[in-house]
């Protein structure tokens, strides 16, 4: 299934595709041949990433932009379309840290739903839009998590935002497939990145991801992007609307919560004067 080759051809655009689980996928496709537009906010981060698969080889452009503005997106897209359209959009970009629900603002909430579901929105009618009037095929990959299974608390914005992709996801693949268009999408479970590190495992926050698996490990991010060329890829032309769950099992033990449960109010306290301070 992986022999060289398998994306040749192919032009895919990666949201968030500076690091973490975003810069992981664009080293694998670019390692099966296909050409690579990553996306995202920060403009070294992009370049970093860019340099580093072009030295292997890789042909990738770059495109500093704020997915929550819809506008913002139309101009990048339309940019990109004038030098070649793309096969396949990848939704990577997202948001998130732990909170209590009651505490959370209309303004941090709208920074974990902006990101996380309107500019994947945005970024999937763009794209679609522009595959429809050109009778071309394409392929949606939204990156979601465990939590539309489960739901999980303390992060229920997020939760929101993922599940209400994993509606678009089956919803699409339904009114576009007709017109040759794939919708597909990954639950994956914990594939530690600094990122989310730091948001979902703050300083206090001590149980260790690994053991909520029953495989008893977390995940590798070259699994992910190995399963993500799969389903973007030709090999995967009969799945759509689907989500395939990568967490080693760990949403069939918890939704990866309870312990936030028994912190008490002088531990949330304590989390959010650090996360004011930083």
């Amino acid at each position: 299934m992986f022999e060289a080759g398998l994306l040749a051809g192919k032009r895919i655009l990666i949201t968030g595709g500076g690091s973490g689980l975003g810069a992981a996928m664009a080293q694998r496709f670019a390692g099966l041949g296909a050409a690579l537009v990553l996306c995202g906010r920060r403009e070294q981060l992009l370049q970093e990433t860019a340099e580093r698969l072009r030295a292997s080889g890789a042909e990738v452009t770059t495109h500093r932009c704020d997915i929550r503005d819809p506008d913002a997106v139309e101009a990048m897209l339309e940019a990109i379309w004038q030098e070649a359209p793309i096969d396949v959009l990848v939704n990577n970009a997202a948001a998130t840290f732990i909170a209590q629900t009651e505490h959370l603002s209309a303004r941090a909430a709208d920074a974990i739903l902006a990101p996380t579901l309107h500019g994947a929105l945005y970024c999937t009618l763009g794209a679609g839009r522009r595959w429809i009037a050109a009778q071309r095929p394409g392929v949606v990959l939204s990156i979601l998590s465990t939590s539309t299974v489960t739901g999980r608390a303390f992060t229920v914005p997020s939760a929101m935002a993922k599940s209400a992709l994993l509606a678009m996801t089956k919803s699409l693949a339904v009114e576009w497939g007709p017109k040759r268009i794939r919708t597909v999408a990954i639950a994956p479970g914990a594939f530690p990145t600094p990122g989310a590190s730091a948001q979902l495992q703050p300083q206090g926050r001590s149980v260790d991801p690994a053991s909520r698996a029953p495989v008893g490990r977390v995940g590798h991010p070259d699994e992910l992007a190995d399963l993500a060329s799969y389903l973007v890829s030709d090999r995967a032309g009969f799945i759509t609307g689907e989500m395939v769950v990568q967490d080693g099992g760990a949403h069939l033990r918890s939704s990866g919560a309870e312990d936030l449960l028994a912190w008490s109010e002088a531990d949330w306290t304590a989390h959010r004067t650090a996360r004011a301070k930083s």
